[in-house]
């Protein structure tokens, strides 16, 4: 049940004290600790700013420095008795300033609310973790960097619908990823920039009367600017609706690549080895290996996107300003962070591990008629027939190719000329694999050439 002193901290309507089901509801401390970091700062931010406008005594802005700091070193240490009773890390950190330094630690709230509080504290850890997330596509990015480079002439095949379809490099294939997972810095970047506004000043929704200084406050904690309006600050959740919308949409790449990884390690595809590191045995067949770090991965997205439909819904009818709705906000987006984060994580050390099979790679590329694209184009280039034309030539040629048992370099320049007669012994040139990928030369293609062009651009993108 909730102490007398603890129930003057927040007004005598509720002096009998919430009984243990309101108590259970309204509390967050269980999960808003996390925030501890970001509301001391944001505390310490707030009474530099006071003591420099007047508005508190230098002495009792010395005194709140100090016993913030040691409140801090304690939460740090794990020593700190966080309290369900005092319902959320705002009060806990101030019940505990109050034992340290006595009625100095009353006047910290001076010019504030809760709601422009947590609003602050939670767009910093947000903020941060954008900034965590660039910093694991990097790395994840660097390491598909190196295996591009290595196999940048290595020929696979290239799939639509899961069919072989035409020829590529392994090399291209990891710049695929890599463009998706540079575009998801980019959205956690833009997210970024867009949430680095202070709602710290806006108090419960309409401002203070109090001479307060909100750019010296925003500056302090590395904010753009302040907040524009204080019913929007208070009430805005966009940054953390935007943060799980780059999150949902980085974990469906994850969630792409880890399904090529546990289709390209099985023993039908042979593709790559994964290391030992982030694979497990079977309990019954030792034969097995198992991509269990992939599957995993593959699984995140399902939280992820959880956690961006929950807060969706729970921000979708609230009006203006702050309600009591928003204390569910913090639970999925941590979550969602902590999923992100750690298959981004598994995800890197997989690619550093992990080994490409080049020749298994090369003989599936060689398999399924996979340069029939390129005898087309051939056909179109050489013997100027239409590409409808050149398309059905091919395709009687494919046929053919299938009743014989054999792939298309395979069939005999006599057969190819028995479809149309002006078919030369030049079109061999074109049905190799390895020919196939390096003419295509235009920006962006599979040529080893453009591979390694772009891998040069991002390394100097990276820096």
């Amino acid at each position: 049940m909730t102490d007398q002193s603890s129930n003057a901290m927040w007004g005598g309507r509720f002096a009998a004290g919430p009984d243990a089901i309101m108590e259970a509801i309204n509390a967050s401390i269980g999960f808003d600790k996390r925030l501890a970091p970001q509301d001391i700062a944001g505390s310490r931010a707030h009474a530099a700013m006071l003591a420099a406008t007047g508005i508190l005594r230098d002495s009792d802005a010395a005194a709140i420095r100090e016993g913030l700091l040691t409140v801090l070193s304690e939460i740090e240490a794990g020593s700190f008795p966080f309290r369900t009773d005092l319902e959320d890390i705002h009060m806990n950190v101030e019940a505990r300033l109050k034992e340290l330094i006595g009625d100095p630690a009353g006047r910290l709230h001076t010019a504030r609310s809760r709601n422009d509080q947590v609003s602050t504290d939670f767009r910093l850890w947000v903020r941060d973790q954008c900034d965590a997330a660039v910093d694991g596509l990097r790395a994840l990015i660097g390491a598909l960097l190196v295996q591009a480079e290595a196999g940048a002439d290595w020929v696979m095949p290239g799939f639509t619908h899961l069919q072989t379809a035409q020829p590529v490099t392994w090399g291209h294939h990891m710049m695929a990823y890599v463009e998706m997972f540079g575009r998801d810095m980019g959205r956690f970047r833009d997210a970024r920039a867009r949430m680095n506004e202070s709602p710290l000043g806006a108090a419960a929704l309409a401002g203070t009367s109090f001479p307060i200084d909100r750019h010296m406050t925003a500056t302090a904690l590395g904010f753009d600017r302040p907040a524009a309006n204080s019913l929007d600050a208070v009430s805005d959740r966009d940054f953390a609706l935007e943060f799980l919308s780059a999150a949902s949409i980085c974990a469906v790449h994850l969630s792409r690549f880890a399904e090529e990884l546990v289709i390209w390690s099985s023993a039908q595809f042979r593709f790559v080895t994964l290391s030992d590191r982030f694979s497990t045995g079977s309990s019954i067949m030792p034969q097995k290996k198992n991509p269990d770090a992939a599957e995993l991965i593959r699984a995140k997205i399902g939280r992820i996107l959880g956690a961006t439909v929950a807060l969706f819904t729970v921000m979708k009818g609230l009006p203006l300003a702050y309600s009591k709705d928003m204390q569910e906000d913090k639970e999925q987006v941590f979550d969602a962070a902590d999923s992100l984060m750690l298959s981004l994580a598994a995800m890197d050390g997989m690619v550093r591990d992990m080994t490409a099979n080049r020749g298994a790679l090369e003989t599936a590329a060689a398999s399924g008629f996979s340069t029939a694209t390129d005898l087309a184009d051939w056909l179109v280039r050489v013997l100027d027939l239409p590409f409808r034309e050149a398309h059905h030539v091919t395709g009687t040629l494919v046929a053919m190719a299938e009743r014989k048992g054999c792939d298309l370099p395979e069939l005999t320049l006599a057969e190819m000329q028995g479809i149309h007669a002006g078919i030369t012994a030049d079109v061999f040139e074109v049905l190799g694999v390895q020919n196939s990928v390096a003419s295509r030369t235009s920006y962006g293609g599979t040529a080893p050439d453009q591979v390694r062009a772009q891998v040069a651009r991002w390394k100097e993108k990276l820096g």
